[in-house]
């Protein structure tokens, strides 16, 4: 081929999220993926399941900086003939080259708030360390749909920025399990839709309520906050939202409501406060001991009253609290961070490459009877195989009066059920409970 140049899928994937509507896997399959080598041009070629022929399909962006379909030829014999069609189209004069140069959801612009700007947005802009997380960024947001007009503002604010991130994140979680969005509404956040059933999620964030500080807790810090701090913080959350009383909306009225929370309370908090959700919405903690034939016991014990500083107890099992049927489900991901989208952007080569990606994290064992999990560290590349949906954990509410169907959810995300004082998980091959990405950048560099 002399202009159509392989690129990596995983770099298609990002381009192509949302453009590819989720029905088309059900009749093609996605095979090799082309670019013309300045990204004005992409090209796919894909298998017609039905048929057993190939098609062949050129994209360039429109104002909105969104690709589409601009040439697409079909029922072709050999796939030889599609590549040196995709070749022909891409070196010829033909194509329309959309204009890229406005009219396209630009969360980067210069709004004139640097004194209101949060110190990650200032470091996403800028810095070269997060290249790969802000190109990432930048092309899911030209597809997103500001339904209150003040997205930008938001996202770049010391106050909004951390909602910001993990609604875009769910935004590719929701996506990459094939559903489509609703966004005729202003709340909850998201209708999405699936096998014709639409559900709908509202977004909240455990916040930060001090000043940004750059040093993580110590261990022994941890245990205490876990105790009973982190469960009220959750709690504080998800009340707030459950105030609203968002299923009693029309356009909501009978279909699943869930609430989907991350914690961005204190530095890193995201890393060790997994355990102590599943604890409040359950009100169960477990101790495992292994008895001599080597078998895992697990042992429930019922969790008491949290305190908050003013003396008031607030009881555990958030599921069994009074209007709780309500909420079908929680949606918890440790992963829906800035350092997520760097990691996907780093598979896909986005951005500078420069950094290098070193992740370490704690991860679900299978080994039968395990009591621990395993730990893993690898570098970041285009090898690596993290998907949007990889950390990401639906808690099911044993009392939903309108249960979440586990059917909507692929084998990549995680769901906990509730029976018998007991929590019963399905576990994807690779799940995180935490992780932690080194970004290391040789110092010529960082000087430069």
């Amino acid at each position: 081929m002399k202009t159509a140049i392989p690129i990596n899928k995983k770099l298609f994937d990002i381009y192509l999220l949302f453009t590819r509507e989720p029905f088309v896997q059900y009749f093609s399959e996605e095979l090799e993926f082309y670019s013309n080598g300045n990204g004005g041009l992409l090209g796919l070629i894909s298998l017609d399941i039905m048929d057993q022929d190939y098609y062949g399909c050129i994209l360039s962006r429109d104002k909105s900086k969104q690709y589409r379909a601009e040439l697409v030829t079909a029922s072709v014999e050999t796939i030889e003939e599609v590549r040196q069609w995709i070749d022909d189209k891409m070196s010829s004069n033909s194509i329309v080259f959309h204009d890229n140069k406005h009219e396209y959801f630009d969360l980067f612009q210069n709004l004139d708030n640097e004194d209101n700007q949060h110190p990650n947005f200032k470091l996403l802009s800028s810095n070269i360390a997060l290249s790969m997380a802000k190109e990432t960024i930048k092309e899911v947001s030209y597809h997103y749909k500001d339904i209150d007009g003040n997205f930008i503002d938001q996202f770049q604010s010391i106050n909004g920025f951390d909602s910001r991130v993990w609604e875009l994140f769910l935004f590719c979680f929701f996506r990459e399990q094939f559903f489509s969005f609703k966004r005729n509404y202003n709340a909850p956040d998201y209708m999405v839709e699936k096998f014709n059933e639409e559900i709908a999620v509202e977004a909240v964030i455990v916040s930060r309520k001090t000043e940004l500080d750059s040093n993580a807790k110590n261990d022994k810090e941890i245990q205490e906050k876990l105790k009973n701090d982190v469960p009220l913080l959750f709690g504080n959350a998800l009340f707030d939202k459950m105030k609203k009383k968002y299923w009693e909306k029309e356009h909501v009225k009978g279909k699943p409501f869930v609430i989907a929370i991350a914690d961005f309370h204190d530095t890193m908090s995201m890393t060790w406060t997994f355990n102590s959700l599943s604890d409040y919405l359950y009100g169960y903690k477990y101790e495992h001991s292994v008895d001599k034939s080597g078998e895992l016991i697990v042992k429930p014990i019922k969790i008491g009253d949290y305190t908050k500083p003013n003396g008031t107890k607030i009881p555990s099992g958030f599921f069994f609290q009074p209007n709780s049927e309500n909420v079908s489900a929680i949606i918890f991901s440790s992963c829906g961070t800035l350092s997520k989208f760097n990691r996907m952007g780093k598979q896909a080569e986005l951005g500078s490459d420069i950094p290098t990606l070193i992740r370490t994290g704690t991860f679900y064992n299978h080994t039968p009877n395990a009591d621990k999990p395993n730990f893993v560290t690898y570098k970041v590349d285009k090898g690596s195989k993290e998907t949007w949906s990889e950390g990401t954990v639906v808690y099911h509410n044993p009392n939903a009066k309108i249960p979440l169907n586990p059917a909507f959810f692929d084998d990549k995300v995680a769901q906990c059920f509730f029976r018998d004082k007991l929590i019963h998980s399905k576990m994807p091959k690779y799940f995180p409970y935490n992780s932690f990405t080194q970004n290391l950048i040789p110092k010529q560099d960082e000087e430069e």
